[in-house]
């Protein structure tokens, strides 16, 4: 067999297997992306332009969370949190507005006690989003009722329901705080 026989042989094998692996390597990091961030990477491929656009937002994100400096909580600080929130909860039967306020307040000040940074609520959604995509939902739906509830336009039953979004979100907060992360690939 002649040199150019076997390269029109090669070189055809060779571009196939480069292909395949690129696009092997490509759909293994896009899996990769949806099992962290569970439900925020369909809704970011929903408001991106394209998917590729989503995933380039979703890798940003991830590179900025891994630059801050997201600790773990001493005992003592978790049980204090953990008696916070237990005050809040009783808050709720006397003053639930007040309550889903003081909520809110809680789940920012364990944020920040955590290393989050906690100015822009936006930005506190991409932030978590990379550690807590799953529970993400709830902290966007206790927000908007705590929203609704400084203008007093939510029900008792809304307020409720942000309580119970807070708490999930609250708890995740709480207990990925015992344990020091460990740096993913």
């Amino acid at each position: 067999m002649s040199t150019g026989t076997l390269l029109a042989i090669i070189i055809p094998i060779v571009v196939v297997i480069a292909l395949a692996t690129v696009a092997a390597w490509l759909l293994m990091r896009r899996q990769m992306l949806r099992e962290r961030f569970g439900p925020e990477y369909g809704r970011t491929v929903e408001d991106a332009d394209s998917r590729m656009a989503a995933e380039r937002e979703l890798r940003a994100r991830e590179k900025r969370h891994d630059s801050l400096d997201i600790k773990p909580l001493d005992g003592r600080v978790r049980d204090r949190y953990a008696q916070d929130w237990t005050g809040v909860q009783d808050e709720f039967v006397d003053r639930p507005e007040d309550a889903v306020h003081d909520a809110d307040r809680l789940v920012t000040s364990l944020m920040h006690e955590r290393g989050y940074p906690t100015e822009d609520f936006e930005q506190q959604l991409k932030d978590l989003s990379v550690e807590h995509g799953r529970t993400l939902e709830h902290y966007q739906a206790a927000h908007d009722v705590n929203v609704l509830s400084t203008r007093h336009e939510a029900t008792t039953e809304q307020l409720r329901g942000a309580m119970v979004h807070y708490r999930t979100l609250f708890d995740e907060l709480l207990s990925d705080g015992g344990e020091p992360r460990h740096a993913r690939a």
